[in-house]
């Protein structure tokens, strides 16, 4: 091949290129991106409604009239109203809203501002439900209310191409001291629940220790009744010894008295440190102790018989 065949074929790709930059300039052909619609308007009336690709178009006559996007949108609505009990709230309501793919026609010109449109009934339906409900019933039913703003939102703006996806109610901002006064309710009545529950543990403390001292008690008597049954069983045995051998009940019961008195004395004399002083406290004060006892057994059974002989 010649230099003139290769010289001849470059003007050609050149030409060729610069034939594209002008169509381009001058409109014949353009690009629509996925996700997105575009109008076509022929000598300003409505001609087609172009797709995601390469499209061409007819410069001069057909011009680009505007672009949709088809993805999922997104409003947020910040409506300020009044609940049953008198207490603004400021509702924050998202719309998720997207545009029919076979009603972009209706999206491009039948609605001017969709997102004024969707506000305004939002708005509409938001203070038609809330003024309805007291406060603590907005917070429990705001999936009711989300519910009924999508429901009238939706039969607006099918018409008009959108379909709105989903409401949510994102947010209830009462006012702010309308919210101190929540929070300090909340902690009162948490702190009643506390001293209720503290005064019963109190009082259950209260029965239990009653509880124990009172076993206590019982059996400590029932220890004292059982100590003094066996002192008693116990002098009962030695006084029937003693009798055996001659010696009878009155002087049993003295010499009892005087051997637990030296066994007292015993007790005491043991300890090293003890400061208890015994009264009276001579060498014969045991056989006083036993003399007066006898003399006192003697008189009462004398007492006893001159009685015995009053009465016959």
């Amino acid at each position: 091949m010649n230099p003139f065949e290769l010289l001849s074929q470059f003007s050609s790709v050149i030409y060729i290129f610069f034939g594209i930059f002008i169509l381009s300039i001058l409109g014949l052909f353009f690009i629509v991106k996925q996700q997105t619609a575009v109008v076509v308007e022929r000598f300003g009336k409505f001609q087609s409604v172009r797709n995601a690709g390469f499209q061409l178009k007819i410069p001069i006559v057909d011009r680009i009239a505007g672009k949709i996007s088809l993805k999922v949108q997104q409003l947020d609505v910040v409506v300020e109203t009044k609940t049953k009990d008198d207490v603004f709230v400021k509702m924050k309501v998202s719309v998720q809203y997207m545009v029919i793919k076979d009603k972009v026609y209706e999206a491009f010109y039948k609605l001017d501002n969709p997102y004024a449109q969707i506000t305004s009934y939002v708005f509409d339906v938001v203070r038609a439900e809330v003024p309805k409900l007291r406060l603590d019933d907005v917070f429990e039913k705001k999936d009711d209310i989300a519910i009924a703003v999508n429901r009238e939102v939706q039969e607006a703006m099918n018409t008009y191409g959108y379909d709105i996806i989903k409401t949510l109610v994102t947010d209830i901002d009462p006012d702010e001291q309308v919210k101190h006064a929540m929070n300090r309710i909340n902690a009162s009545e948490r702190e009643k629940v506390a001293a209720q529950y503290e005064g019963d543990a109190q009082r259950i403390l209260i029965v239990e220790k009653a509880k124990a001292e009172a076993e206590s008690k019982r059996l400590q008597g029932q220890g004292i009744a059982d100590q003094r049954r066996e002192i008693a069983r116990g002098l009962e045995e030695s006084v029937n010894v003693l009798n055996k051998v001659g010696i009878n009940s009155q002087e049993a019961s003295a010499l009892i008295v005087v051997t637990q008195h030296y066994d007292t004395l015993q007790s005491i004399g043991s300890l090293n440190k003890s400061n208890l002083i015994l009264l009276p406290n001579s060498p014969h004060a045991a056989g006083d102790m036993l003399n007066n006892m006898i003399t006192s057994f003697a008189a009462a059974n004398q007492i006893g018989e001159e009685m015995k002989k009053n009465k016959e």
